[in-house]
C-alpha cells in the first residue's frame, strides 16, 4: 500500500491576518501616491502649454506687431481698446480670446486649464460668449516689446498673503473683475487649480515675450510683480494712487 503524503495546512493567526493588511495598505498607497502626484504635475504642465499658446497666438494676431496686441488695438480695427478705456471691465474679459480665435487655431479648449472647474466651449462661434469658459486673467498693456511684462495667467489670484479659499479675483458667477493691482503690493494664489489646498500657492503666467512660468505665491510676488511695468493707460477717474498693473479677470 502505498503511504500518502500528509500536508499540515495551517490557518492565517489573527494577528498574522492583521500584519498582511497592514502591510497591503502601505504598499497600496504607495503605489498610488506617485499616480496622484504625476496626475497633478501633468496637469500644471497641459495648462502651462495652453498658456505658450495663446503667447503665441499673441505674436500670430493680425500684423504681429509687439504693441500690437487685441487690448491696445482699437475696436475699429479689431481690437477691443475702447471698451478699455472705460472701467469695470471684467465681463468682457472672454473678448481679448474671441478676437483671437484663429490664431489659437479654432480650438476654445486652449483657454480652459484641466485643473479648473470650467469647461471648455463647443466652438468658438455659439458656445463662447461669456467668461464661464475661461480660466486665464489678461494684462491689458504687456507686450513682447516689454519681454518679462505679465501678458496672462491662471485664474485663481487674489489679494494678500492669505490665500481665498475661492478663485480670488475672479468671481465665481463669470461676470468678471478688473483690477489695479500695486506692484509694491501683494497677491497670492488662492487654494484652487494648481494650488490644490497647498497655502504656499501655485500658479501659471505668461510673459510678453511669450514664454511661460511655473511660479508660487511668494515667487510671483519678489520675481514677477515688484519687477512689471505700470500700466499708464487707466480710464479717467480710476488711476490708482502707487504704480499699478491692470488684469481683468474672467
Amino acid at each position: 500500500m502505498k503511504q500518502k503524503m500528509r500536508r499540515d495546512v495551517t490557518a492565517f493567526t489573527r494577528i498574522e491576518l492583521i500584519v498582511v493588511i497592514v502591510v497591503v495598505g502601505v504598499l497600496a498607497s504607495m503605489l498610488l501616491l506617485p499616480v496622484g502626484k504625476h496626475d497633478s504635475k501633468a496637469q500644471r504642465i497641459s495648462c502651462l502649454n495652453n498658456l505658450k499658446e495663446i503667447g503665441t497666438a499673441y505674436r500670430l494676431w493680425p500684423g504681429g506687431q509687439a504693441d500690437d496686441v487685441p487690448a491696445q488695438r482699437r475696436t475699429s480695427y479689431g481690437g477691443w481698446y475702447d471698451l478699455l478705456t472705460n472701467a469695470d471691465q471684467g465681463p468682457n474679459c472672454w473678448t481679448n480670446y474671441l478676437l483671437m480665435q484663429n490664431e489659437l487655431g479654432l480650438d476654445p479648449k486652449l483657454l480652459v486649464c484641466p485643473t479648473d472647474e470650467r469647461k471648455p466651449a463647443k466652438d468658438f462661434k455659439t458656445d463662447f460668449k461669456d467668461n464661464t469658459h475661461l480660466s486665464y486673467f489678461v494684462s491689458v498693456d504687456a507686450n513682447d516689446e516689454f519681454p518679462q511684462s505679465i501678458q496672462s495667467g491662471d485664474r485663481n489670484l487674489g489679494p494678500g498673503s492669505v490665500p481665498d479659499p475661492d478663485y480670488g479675483y475672479s468671481p465665481t458667477n463669470g461676470k468678471g473683475n478688473d483690477v489695479a493691482i500695486p506692484i509694491s503690493g501683494s497677491v497670492s494664489w488662492s487654494l484652487k487649480m494648481h494650488s490644490a489646498g497647498n497655502k504656499a500657492g501655485a500658479g501659471n503666467i505668461l510673459l510678453g515675450d511669450g514664454s511661460g512660468q511655473q511660479v508660487s505665491s511668494a515667487s510671483f510676488n519678489q520675481n514677477w510683480l515688484r519687477n512689471a511695468a505700470p500700466t499708464t493707460n487707466w480710464p479717467a477717474g480710476h488711476i490708482p494712487s502707487s504704480p499699478s498693473i491692470r488684469l481683468v479677470f474672467p
